[in-house]
């Protein structure tokens, strides 16, 4: 299966968005009030619609990118937002992504990648990031009954991926995820290797 521009498109424009929690997701929300600096380029790629990023601005960062491929998500943001700052958004492809980045939030988008996909996903982060960067966020670490997205995975899996590009800061299970996610979500904080 390839979830392309046009399945994403339908996605929102259907509103089958179940992945969606409408708010920020409580464990990037701890990670976010304890960063220090409001000025750290931020990434939140296949941001949805993007409640990670209406926290950052309300917390008063200033260098971040919203990155979503369907054009319905980045509507929905400004239509939820209104007044939603034009120049931290960017429709697009991340894996045709181009930047540097101090930070790369991951919420909900590297488990609705095809698995095959993963370690490309891993490879980007790490051409992303400037030197000491951080990828963190969360990834189920559960399989699913259906076939995804969204796609489950296991610890073994996430450091087979990872390994080459990351050094693993912190990768665990979140504490402080929402109740139908509870024990299902590693927290993950890797920095790039050089």
């Amino acid at each position: 299966m390839h979830l392309n521009k046009k399945y994403w498109e339908s996605q929102y424009k259907n509103k089958s968005t179940e992945w969606d929690i409408g708010y920020v997701s409580p464990p990037i929300k701890d990670y976010i009030d304890q960063l220090e600096g409001k000025n750290k380029s931020v990434l939140l790629p296949g941001a949805g619609n993007a409640h990670e990023a209406e926290y950052l601005l309300e917390k008063g960062f200033s260098n971040f990118t919203v990155l979503d491929i369907s054009s319905w998500a980045i509507k929905n943001l400004k239509k939820r937002v209104p007044g939603f700052p034009e120049k931290f958004i960017s429709n697009g492809d991340f894996f045709e992504h181009k930047g540097k980045y101090d930070i790369i939030l991951e919420q909900t988008f590297f488990c609705a990648i095809p698995r095959n996909m993963r370690h490309e996903y891993a490879r980007k982060c790490h051409e992303l990031l400037n030197t000491g960067g951080k990828l963190a966020g969360v990834l189920f670490n559960h399989e699913f009954e259906k076939e995804g997205p969204p796609f489950g995975g296991s610890k073994e899996e996430y450091v087979d991926c990872f390994s080459p590009y990351f050094d693993f800061k912190v990768f665990g299970t979140a504490v402080n995820s929402i109740k139908p996610r509870a024990g299902r979500e590693y927290f993950i904080n890797f920095q790039k290797k050089e």
